[in-house]
C-alpha cells in the first residue's frame, strides 16, 4: 500500500491564496505571515501583539498589496459541525465578504458564516479531470459550492448534486451557481447528509462518482456514501490523520465497506496537503465492485 501513497513535499496554493511574510519592525523585528484569500488578508497574531501593532501591520499589508481591500485577524480555530471560524476586523473596507477566483470559477462567501478551503484548489481541479462524459456526481459537505461548481464547469459531467447542511452556505452556493452559469448542471440537495442519503436511496438514486471533502469530524459518513453507490461507482474520500496512521485510515475504509456489504478496490491514496506538523489531509480513492 505504501507504493500507492503519493507523498507531496510542498503543496501548491492558488495564486489568490498565498502565504506572505512581512517584517513589521516591532517587538524585536517580529516576522509575521498572513493568508491572502481573494481581496482579504487574514492574519493570525500572537497574544503579545498590541492593537496598535496590529493596525500598523494591517496598514503595511494594504499599502504593499493593492489587491487587498480588507485585513482581518483570525480568532480561534474552526469549530462545530459547520466548521465555522471567527475573525476580527482590523483595517480597510469593513466587510467579511470574500470574492475568490480559482479554476475558471468565481466564489462569493462570508468567511465567518461558511467554511472554505483555498488549499483544496488543486484537488478540485484534479478531481474535475477524473469525471467522464455524462456522469452524475454527488458532492457531500459542499459548502458554498467549490467542488460542485468546479466539476460542473470544468468537466463533461451530466449533473452534479451538491449537499450541504449549513443554510447560509447553501444561499451562497445558489448565488455562486448563477455567477458561474452552471444552473443547468448543479442541483442543490440541502440538509443533513445522513437524512439526504437515506431519502435519495429510497428514490433509487445512485451516482457514478461521489466526492467526500469532509471537514474534521468524528463520523466518516462512509456508510451513507455507500448507500448512494452502485457497481463501478468511484468514491474520493477525504480524512485527516498523522502520516504514520494512513494505513489505519485505509483499513477503516475497507472495514466500513465490509459492514455495508460492499466490495471495493483501493485505487489510490494521496497526501492532499499538510495541515500541521506530521499531520495530513489524506484522499483515499476507491471503486465499488458490486
Amino acid at each position: 500500500m505504501k507504493s500507492k501513497f503519493k507523498k507531496i513535499s510542498s503543496f501548491k496554493r492558488n495564486v489568490l491564496s498565498k502565504q506572505y511574510k512581512v517584517n513589521l519592525g516591532i517587538n524585536n523585528m517580529i516576522h509575521r505571515s498572513f493568508s491572502l484569500m481573494g481581496n482579504v488578508a487574514i492574519v493570525n497574531f500572537r497574544d503579545s501583539v498590541t492593537k496598535k501593532e496590529k493596525l500598523k501591520f494591517a496598514k503595511e499589508i494594504l499599502s504593499k498589496n493593492k489587491s487587498v481591500k480588507t485585513v482581518l485577524e483570525k480568532y480561534g480555530n474552526f469549530k462545530g459541525r459547520l466548521r465555522k471560524q471567527e475573525t476580527r476586523f482590523i483595517s480597510g473596507e469593513k466587510t467579511k465578504e470574500i470574492i475568490y477566483k480559482e479554476n475558471n470559477c468565481v466564489f462569493r462567501f462570508n468567511i465567518d458564516e461558511t467554511y472554505f478551503s483555498s488549499r483544496l484548489s488543486n484537488e478540485r481541479k484534479e478531481i474535475s479531470g477524473f469525471i467522464r462524459k455524462n456522469e452524475e456526481v454527488f458532492v457531500g459537505f459542499a459548502g458554498v459550492g467549490p467542488f460542485s461548481i468546479v466539476i460542473a464547469k470544468n468537466s463533461p459531467a451530466k449533473k452534479v448534486y451538491s449537499n450541504e447542511l449549513n443554510r447560509k452556505a447553501n444561499k451562497y452556493s445558489e448565488e455562486n451557481i448563477k455567477r458561474n452559469k452552471v444552473e443547468n448542471k448543479v442541483v442543490i440537495v440541502p440538509g443533513d447528509f445522513k437524512k439526504v442519503s437515506e431519502r435519495l436511496k429510497k428514490e433509487g438514486k445512485k451516482f457514478d462518482v461521489i466526492v467526500m471533502p469532509r471537514p474534521q469530524l468524528k463520523d466518516s459518513f462512509l456508510r451513507e456514501s455507500l448507500l448512494l453507490s452502485k457497481k463501478g461507482t468511484r468514491i474520493y474520500y477525504y480524512d485527516f490523520c498523522k502520516v504514520e496512521d494512513i494505513s489505519k485510515k485505509i483499513k477503516m475504509v475497507e472495514e466500513e465497506a465490509k459492514k455495508s456489504k460492499k466490495k471495493i478496490k483501493i485505487k489510490n491514496v494521496k497526501n492532499a496537503g499538510e495541515i500541521a506538523p506530521y499531520k495530513v489531509r489524506v484522499r483515499i480513492d476507491f471503486e465499488v465492485l458490486n
